[in-house]
């Protein structure tokens, strides 16, 4: 593995720390195909009590516990409704055409913030054979690509009293919902009681090196239970992979702080070095976009420059480039990132 400064790729690249490992090392385990491995078992009700939910179904990816959680509720023929911006739309490969035959519409939304009249003016309900009918709206809380967007729950509530009255579902892609909780101080349960189903996910900020979590009743993570079987990811001894995770809420949730902390003084020196390239009241979490299209340079020449000085980013636009914190980046890191950036920032692209 290359040896960076600073690795700002994502949160995805943190390696488990060495009591994570022993923790995983002594895991209980057992034949989850059959429902029998204790340590997963934990996993799955832990997470669902946090959530404000029945039950869990692990997972070895986000994107696959999301496009189960859009199964459930969505039929082929049928839509999904997210914003433009949305990881479900964006970055899971038009996975929900692609497995379920199901359709998407988006709204566009500023940083990927949630403003109830968004998803309302999409959502189509009783129009027999005429129109496509809506069956779920998706929200993602934090919003990666709107920069670590923090979802307003007051704004949640609002959505959730408007589809419940029209039958329509909603989903959570709370693959870094840790981060707002910790960020807003919002109690998790309250987040996730407003949803029918949540995705979260353990091998982003918490640390783990696999894994996230669906929830939901008991009865859907019954019927998700049979979809993951049938995409291929029945799993067998997969404690050991579930250890990390219940490792990680104990020893790597309340520590998220940190990464925001980090992330906040990145963006308040690169908003001195070069003013309009990031707002740093917008930097809620452990997310920073620039712009650096505002001092004349393009996104790839910008990141490839970066990499020249040991820190690693990624080009998310043509001008847009993005940092994410996490517990494999320390003071120390993150001071070199911020002088590599802002002495790029002072100056124009050649």
């Amino acid at each position: 593995m290359a040896a960076y400064a600073a690795d700002l790729l994502s949160d995805t690249l943190t390696r488990p720390t060495a009591a994570m490992r022993a923790a995983m090392a002594g895991a209980d385990v057992g034949d989850d195909v059959f429902g029998e491995d204790p340590t997963v078992s934990a996993l799955e009700e832990r997470v669902a009590a946090l959530l404000g939910h029945e039950a869990g179904l692990f997972s070895p990816t986000g994107s696959l516990a999301n496009q189960l959680g859009v199964r459930l509720h969505v039929a082929p023929g049928q839509e999904l409704v997210a914003d433009q911006q949305a990881h479900v739309l964006r970055a899971e490969l038009g996975a929900a055409a692609a497995f379920s035959g199901i359709t998407s519409r988006s709204w566009p939304s500023e940083r990927g913030l949630l403003d109830p009249a968004g998803p309302m003016s999409l959502v189509t309900t009783g129009v027999g054979p005429y129109q496509v009918e809506t069956a779920l709206v998706v929200v993602e809380n934090t919003h990666n690509f709107g920069g670590g967007t923090v979802q307003p729950i007051e704004a949640i509530c609002e959505v959730r009293s408007a589809t419940e009255h029209l039958g329509v579902a909603m989903h959570l892609d709370g693959a870094r919902l840790w981060n707002a909780h910790v960020a807003s101080g919002v109690p998790l349960a309250a987040y996730g009681e407003q949803f029918d189903t949540v995705s979260v996910c353990l091998s982003k900020g918490l640390g783990a090196p696999v894994g996230s979590v669906l929830v939901g009743s008991a009865e859907r993570m019954g019927e998700a239970r049979v979809w993951r079987k049938r995409y291929g990811a029945g799993m067998r001894q997969v404690g050991i992979l579930a250890a990390a995770g219940l490792y990680a809420l104990d020893h790597h949730l309340e520590r998220l702080s940190d990464d925001h902390a980090r992330a906040a003084r990145f963006a308040a020196a690169c908003a001195e070095s070069a003013p309009g390239s990031v707002e740093p009241g917008t930097v809620q979490t452990n997310i920073v976009v620039l712009d650096v299209g505002v001092v004349g340079w393009d996104a790839p020449h910008f990141v490839a420059s970066l990499l020249d000085d040991g820190i690693r980013t990624y080009a998310v636009g043509p001008g847009r480039v993005r940092a994410v914190w996490h517990l494999d980046v320390d003071d120390a890191g993150t001071t070199r990132a911020i002088d590599a950036t802002t002495r790029l920032l002072a100056k124009r692209s050649d």
